[in-house]
């Protein structure tokens, strides 16, 4: 492995880590949804592994094509801030629809004892809406800083930065929703529960607004 390669996967690597760790929507969507639910560990991790891995395969094959059909790089990039806005705004649609429906699961049952009304429509549509939207939400330092200075070099390369960027990527996501838990199960949260789909919402709203207007 020469110099210029191993720098280009440490690289890989260190903005994988730090792309997801400053982009609140890599995790927190999980860890609050999965609160929420009530849902597992297991479960949790498991939709945040398929959404991570959605996330990264969707702006590989974008890039890929784009070497393919020698796309410049500012169309690709184009393509990727099209899909940057769509999924900030998808967060934002689900999150505000999330917190609508939350609120009104609280008034319906608060006077109701041990009532957990997650009706299988709002159950299925949870997940597929938060995949639909990792589908959609581009990976930015991907296919600039990596892809295409990877197949400079050979096709072996370039599945070795995207890999090593893919790995480290999803394994933050799945590590920091780990974390999350870990911590959230040695706090009591029993007052917060009649409210933790509306709560839910309301911070996966406020994620998309700080990714579309802040740039986090």
């Amino acid at each position: 492995m020469t110099n210029e390669l191993t720098i280009l996967t440490w690289s890989a690597a260190s903005i994988g880590f730090v792309h997801t760790i400053l982009g609140p929507d890599h995790y927190l969507p999980f860890i609050m949804i999965g609160q929420a639910r009530k849902w597992n560990l297991s479960k949790t991790l498991i939709l945040t592994a398929v959404c991570g891995i959605a996330h990264v395969l969707s702006s590989v094959l974008i890039g890929i094509a784009g070497i393919i059909i020698g796309m410049q790089v500012q169309k690709l990039t184009w393509i990727e801030e099209i899909r940057g806005n769509l999924a900030a705004w998808g967060l934002i649609a689900f999150g505000l629809a999330y917190a609508v429906w939350g609120l009104r699961h609280y008034f319906k049952h608060k006077n109701l004892k041990a009532k957990n009304d997650n009706s299988v429509n709002s159950t299925r549509t949870t997940p597929w809406m938060l995949f639909i939207i990792f589908i959609l939400g581009p990976c930015e330092p991907l296919i600039p800083i990596l892809m295409y200075p990877a197949a400079h070099y050979s096709v072996q390369a370039l599945i070795m930065v995207t890999t090593v960027f893919a790995v480290v990527t999803i394994g933050t996501m799945l590590i920091t929703v780990w974390a999350a838990f870990s911590g959230l199960s040695q706090l009591n949260m029993h007052k917060l529960q009649p409210y933790s789909h509306f709560l839910a919402g309301i911070i996966i709203f406020a994620s998309g607004i700080s990714i579309q207007f802040l740039g986090l």
